[in-house]
């Protein structure tokens, strides 16, 4: 259906032509003249409008009903479902309606009944969607909003050292006004990430909105039950504090709210996503530089039945932000850890070394989403790294590091060396290998804490033979040893061996007879207990 309120206003009020307002509005220019003509016949309706009044009521006084009071519809073409299709559309991803309209088609023919063409399709389904459904329009205000949103769609990272996968979230965000898109990969969805991801976005969009509208992530707000006073996390407030900006969340389950980026997600996730998720990805700027790149396509591309770009809007657009703040806000993550024997702490499964006065003391780390701070508990700074792109990932300053292994404080390389002297030679390799398999030793100790460890549980003959194992597979690692040494203690391990470790485990303790389990003692116990009950029973009624 056309918008005959707005065909009205651009012709009366705006004096423009049939033709000019068929441009504007995507329609032909037979329809607008054609009602425009039947509108000066109307009698009933004029110009100004009546106040309310709507579309429908236009076309009913414009028109009139046919006989069989179906709104002017041509009863030999076959009426869609469109309570059907509604529900297709809102309950399965990514489903379309030129999906839908291709079943409605096959179906018709299928039974012989005249179908309507695809433009049709969606007219009517707009027309009923405006009967049927109390709905929000939201016209888009240049410099005023920016909508953020998670895509639904995941991408694979492969880690090319350990080849573990990771999964590549994408954050999206969009100004209403010109369409304008960013996007960004992400390997973690937590606080730090998710300011420095809205950070980039500012920056690739030139400037501060006045509202940032997002969906209900934990990561954004903490309660909104009645959409009116929702309660924010602190951090993003702080954010939105900083930058001199407003966060608006949308109603929960209320998609409309954040329309332009729905809709932008849909774009990416029916377009180009489709080509990424072809490509094997082993880092993380790998992925956002592709992504980056078809973006920029994708934003400097003519909107579909216009001569302009997003990338055009935007440029009108950008005037109209607000600055961007001297220095972006920088969410810091706050943290007391004990400096190990190995002179690094460990913060997010990964490591950071530590000057060497400070092993066995506490420090203060500050982690943002790309720094890490390490302090005295009295503030003084010691060091600062970058955050660690991977699990497991040591990162060591050799100053930081005894100038000999003598000087080590407790774990050196000859003490584990040592330790494994006491076990057995295969140990003694197997220790040895692993002290030389990274750059700095120390980077090791943990390991060998904990391969030395398996023969206080297993026992040293198991150990043993487990790095004898490890040696002639020639898979000498914490890793291999951890995941045998189980099977290994189960083979090497006797029946009597077994009954001298459940004796040292249980002294001490009451060890009951399997005749006090027996079913009949336990059945002849519980009526002795219940004869005794009515016994009492009587004996005090006789009182």
């Amino acid at each position: 259906m056309l918008d005959y309120k707005d065909i009205i206003i651009k012709h009366y009020a705006l004096h423009m032509s049939g033709r000019q307002i068929a441009a504007a509005i995507g329609a032909s220019k037979s329809g607008v003249n054609d009602f425009l003509k039947a509108f000066e016949q109307c009698e009933s309706l004029s110009y100004p409008l009546p106040a309310g009044i709507t579309n429908y009521g236009i076309a009913e006084l414009v028109y009139g009903r046919n006989p069989d009071g179906v709104d002017g519809r041509d009863l030999s073409f076959e009426l869609p479902d469109f309570a059907e299709v509604e529900k297709q559309m809102n309950s399965r991803k990514n489903m379309t309606l030129v999906f839908l309209w291709g079943r409605y088609k096959n179906r018709c023919m299928a039974e012989e009944k005249k179908f309507y063409s695809y433009r049709q399709f969606c007219g009517r389904y707009m027309s009923w969607r405006e009967e049927n459904y109390e709905t929000l329009h939201f016209n888009a205000v240049i410099g005023e909003k920016m909508e953020v949103d998670f895509a639904g769609k995941t991408f694979s990272m492969i880690n090319r050292l350990t080849g573990e996968l990771s999964t590549i979230v994408v954050f999206v965000a969009v100004l209403p006004y010109s369409q304008y898109i960013y996007a960004e990969g992400m390997l973690s969805t937590k606080e730090p990430q998710w300011i420095d991801v809205n950070n980039h976005a500012l920056r690739f969009f030139g400037g501060v909105p006045a509202i940032v509208v997002c969906d209900n992530c934990k990561q954004a707000v903490t309660v909104n039950k009645d959409w009116i006073e929702p309660e924010l996390n602190k951090d993003y407030a702080e954010w939105a504090e900083h930058n001199g900006t407003v966060i608006l969340p949308a109603k929960v389950r209320r998609p409309k709210f954040k329309s332009s980026v729905e809709n932008s997600v849909g774009i990416l996730e029916k377009g180009f996503f489709h080509d990424l998720e072809e490509r094997q990805y082993f880092s993380l700027e790998q992925f956002n530089t592709d992504l980056w790149e078809k973006l920029d396509e994708l934003n400097e591309q003519n909107l579909k039945n216009r001569d302009y770009s997003r990338y055009d809007r935007w440029q009108e657009e950008k005037g109209e932000l607000m600055p961007l703040p001297s220095t972006f806000y920088h969410y810091m993550e706050r943290k007391e850890a004990k400096v190990s024997s190995d002179f690094h702490v460990r913060f997010d499964n990964a490591y950071y070394s530590v000057p060497r006065q400070y092993v066995h003391k506490r420090v203060l780390i500050k982690a943002t989403a790309t720094l890490i701070q390490i302090s005295a508990l009295s503030g003084d700074l010691l060091c600062e790294w970058p955050r660690a792109k991977y699990k497991g990932q040591w990162l060591t300053n050799p100053e930081h590091l005894p100038g000999n292994s003598r000087e080590m404080a407790e774990w050196n390389g000859p003490y584990f060396i040592q330790k494994a002297m006491t076990i057995g030679p295969n140990t003694v390799e197997v220790i040895k290998h692993i002290l030389s398999s990274r750059k700095y030793e120390v980077q090791t100790y943990r390991q060998c804490v904990g391969v030395l460890g398996f023969a206080k549980r297993y026992g040293k003959k198991v150990l043993e033979e487990c790095c004898g194992q490890a040696l002639g597979l020639n898979k000498v690692t914490y890793t291999f040893i951890k995941n045998s040494v189980p099977a290994i203690a189960e083979e090497l391990t006797d029946s009597t061996e077994i009954s001298q470790r459940n004796e040292e485990k249980n002294k001490g303790a009451y060890v009951m007879s399997s005749a006090s389990a027996d079913i009949n003692r336990l059945l002849a116990k519980s009526q002795s207990l219940v004869e005794q009950a009515q016994k009492g029973g009587r004996h005090d009624e006789k009182r």
